[in-house]
């Protein structure tokens, strides 16, 4: 199965893509193009779906992803790390050729960014923690220091879990609404008393445009309610699968 990529203009002409779980060689809870290294897929198939995943975007490119931790640390990248060492964060930037940035998501939110001008590019891993700590704000002062400016960047907003599918109880709430009072109108009523629907990609969408990013783009895309498509954490929970795939969102500047 070919591996389906999704671009969007905005982010033209760098060199991106996210990147679902069809293509790929893992089989079972996994199948597809799992390039989760935390998973418990067979280590080559994972190494494998990195590789195709890394040439349908940047072919020949050296792919770099992090450890991610849920933070809104943003890690710059100027010389790529050992093979095997994947720094701590949730955020890289780069304005080095033939670095390809990767950030894997199994219903958290992948933001892609790109300033063109200055050829600075940069991913962003926005689940609610991190988003709500500011992983978006963190990126854009990152990709800022290597001189990118914010009313240039571009910036995509890829496949996550949507509103309809991420019920929420009445604490998780509590933490946006105690950060901004506001943030309430991304919360609506549940199908149970005391919880209520979470609208993940219009709060990374609003922290973006917040922050002076004029050029945002959603894709609309529920990681949760298209298992043909898609990993997503929260459906292999709720079906107490004992793993789960994560795909993975790509950006980098040619050589």
């Amino acid at each position: 199965m070919t591996i389906e990529t999704l671009r969007v203009p905005q982010l033209s002409p760098m060199r991106h893509g996210f990147l679902g779980r069809r293509g790929g060689v893992s089989a079972g809870i996994h199948g597809g193009l799992n390039v989760g290294l935390g998973s418990e897929d067979d280590a080559d198939a994972v190494a494998e779906n990195r590789r195709r995943a890394r040439d349908a975007v940047l072919p020949g490119a050296r792919l770099i992803t992090c450890y991610q931790i849920h933070s809104a640390e943003a890690v710059t990248i100027l010389t790529p790390p050992e093979e095997d060492v994947r720094p701590h964060g949730d955020a890289l930037v780069t304005n080095r050729p033939g670095l390809l940035l990767g950030i894997l998501t199994a219903d958290c939110a992948p933001v892609l960014f790109a300033d063109a001008e200055a050829g600075v590019v940069g991913a962003a891993h926005a689940g609610w923690k991190g988003a709500l700590g500011g992983i978006t704000d963190a990126t854009l002062l990152a990709m800022e220091a290597l001189g990118a400016r914010r009313e240039r960047i571009a910036a995509a907003i890829g496949p996550c879990i949507a509103r309809a599918s991420y019920e929420v109880d009445a604490g998780f709430l509590r933490r946006f609404a105690e950060q901004a009072p506001e943030n309430e109108r991304f919360f609506a009523d549940g199908t149970r008393a005391d919880h209520y629907q979470f609208d993940l990609e219009a709060y990374v969408a609003h922290r973006l445009a917040a922050a002076g990013v004029a050029r945002v783009v959603a894709l609309v895309e529920d990681t949760y309610a298209q298992e043909d498509r898609f990993f997503s954490f929260r459906r292999a929970t709720h079906r107490n699968e004992p793993s789960y795939g994560r795909q993975i969102s790509l950006i980098g500047l040619p050589s």
